[in-house]
């Protein structure tokens, strides 16, 4: 199946495009699509959803979104839904991701052990027609390292230790952050979907 993707970020789309295989994944900009999107949910799947159904609105072509973050238990759960906004509000100006670690850590000076416990929360919804949709929600659990590490990734990925080993995301290759990151739990649970939706549609036809 072809699925709109509903990211202007090419770093998300070639990881979709490899947790999604067999489906193509293509971006709105591909098709001379200018797609745009105010995230003004209070959730991961609130966003998520509303991405994927303005999307299917536009193309009227199968479509998903994602909207992930990080939660940080000793900052409240921030940044949460803001993570791709964090600290704009005190530089007045987008980070990027490099200063937004460094934002993090600065947040966390004084914070040790298993007080520095956090999750990556991925969302990922999928609307087939305006009364098809699918949603799901993964989380992996981690800490926050107390500087980054590994050349992989992207976002938070360089300080967030997965689980209780003392690698952080960034340092675990494509196939390993697949298997264990919440986007790659989420998108399995897609794929399981869209399998089960072309199983009917085959046996219909038949």
């Amino acid at each position: 199946m072809t699925l709109m993707f509903a990211t202007q970020n090419i770093h998300k789309k070639e990881e979709m495009a490899a947790l999604l295989v067999p489906h193509a994944i293509i971006m709105p900009s591909e098709l001379g699509i200018d797609f745009s999107f105010e995230e003004i949910g209070s959730t991961f799947i609130e966003n998520a959803l509303g991405k994927a159904e303005h999307l299917f609105m536009m193309t009227g072509k199968p479509s998903i979104a994602d909207d992930s973050g990080l939660q940080v238990d000793a900052l409240g759960g921030s940044p949460g839904i803001y993570s791709a906004r964090y600290g704009s509000d005190v530089f007045g100006r987008m980070l990027d991701a490099p200063e937004k670690n460094r934002y993090l850590l600065s947040n966390l000076q004084g914070v040790e052990g298993a007080a520095r416990s956090a999750r990556f929360i991925c969302a990922i919804a999928l609307v087939l027609s305006p009364s098809r949709k699918y949603v799901v929600q993964e989380t992996v659990e981690g800490r926050i390292a107390h500087k980054p590490f590994g050349d992989g990734g992207f976002g938070y990925d360089p300080v967030f230790l997965v689980g209780d080993n003392e690698r952080t995301m960034a340092e675990l290759t494509p196939a390993e952050k697949h298997r264990v990151s919440h986007r790659g739990i989420a998108a399995r649970k897609i794929l399981t979907i869209l399998a089960s939706i072309e199983n009917k549609e085959i046996l219909h036809v038949c």
